[in-house]
């Protein structure tokens, strides 16, 4: 990212109010609230209970939210002056029995529904709107922290091969074919052979899977071979849910074997991009930002 686009991103998240953060599992939440400290803004957590980390959340001003409480989180939201709201965070998708809905929920309980009868993207897309509709704005995580963006080009010294250009760009391939479904934004592709797509376990189970594979010798592709492929979904709202890659992403693909990890640069986060980049040199692999056709510098 230039200078110029990170002159942009500090317009476009401040306005001199504070700023709320729906937050759900990771370091990533904790990266967009420093970020917006620095920048002189005051972030307030809802963290969700059984997702976010306690110790690191109580070091912000916070609330406690279930999955469900919509009206609650509004009601929050508004009580602390926040026009402003970011996304970001791991989180189980839960069905819509394990919810706690409030009476906030119950009034946009029709969207909701319709939003949980597709992917996550849809269903994510859903609860944005319901947000946006009661008068908030949502931001970007990258545009309030821009250095949590993937950048293209390898993060150390370990560069793909040609072999791993191949796998890289059949890869992103099948992402953008798969990606009006909805599924996942993952693929795992070894000597021109998909050996994994991700679909609602998410990264790191598939590659656990994959590591437990290799383990049991189910998994024929040599070891050092194959490459973690992740991208967003074509038409996916940018603000929320980008593929995220980190230290334990990391762990996984060492686990699983594999020769590295390829992810669209500029739509891609990445947590502790520091440790990320340690992990990968002790470990041996790759990390790379693409563009969306699979080229780097």
């Amino acid at each position: 990212m230039t200078v110029a686009d990170d002159s942009q991103a500090t317009m476009r998240d401040r306005d001199g109010g504070p700023l709320g953060i729906v937050c759900g599992g990771g370091s990533l939440p904790f990266a967009v609230a420093e970020a917006a400290r620095t920048r002189g803004r005051r972030v307030v957590l809802l963290a969700l209970r059984n997702a976010a980390d306690g110790r690191a959340v109580a070091a912000y001003p916070h609330h406690w939210i279930r999955l469900g409480e919509v009206g609650r989180c509004l009601r929050l939201l508004r009580a602390e002056g926040c026009r402003d709201v970011v996304f970001i965070g791991s989180v189980l998708r839960p069905t819509p029995f394990q919810l706690w809905p409030d009476f906030g929920a119950l009034r946009n309980l029709p969207l909701l529904l319709r939003s949980f009868r597709g992917g996550d993207a849809h269903l994510l897309a859903g609860i944005a709107h319901v947000f946006e509709r009661a008068g908030f704005r949502l931001l970007a995580a990258h545009d309030v922290a821009p250095a949590i963006l993937l950048p293209q080009g390898a993060l150390g010294r370990i560069r793909p091969g040609a072999r791993d250009d191949a796998d890289i760009a059949r890869g992103l391939a099948l992402l953008r074919a798969i990606g009006p479904f909805d599924v996942g934004q993952a693929v795992v592709v070894a000597d021109n052979r998909v050996l994994a797509i991700e679909a609602a376990e998410g990264t790191d189970q598939m590659l656990a899977k994959l590591a437990e594979w290799r383990r049991l010798g189910r998994l024929h592709a040599s070891s050092g071979a194959g490459v973690l492929v992740k991208a967003p979904k074509p038409g996916q709202d940018q603000r929320i849910d980008l593929p995220s890659i980190g230290p334990q992403t990391v762990a996984g693909a060492a686990a699983a074997g594999l020769s590295g990890i390829a992810a669209v640069a500029g739509a891609t986060l990445v947590a502790e991009p520091e440790q990320t980049a340690a992990a990968a040199a002790d470990a041996g692999l790759f990390v790379v930002g693409v563009t969306a056709d699979g080229r780097m510098p």
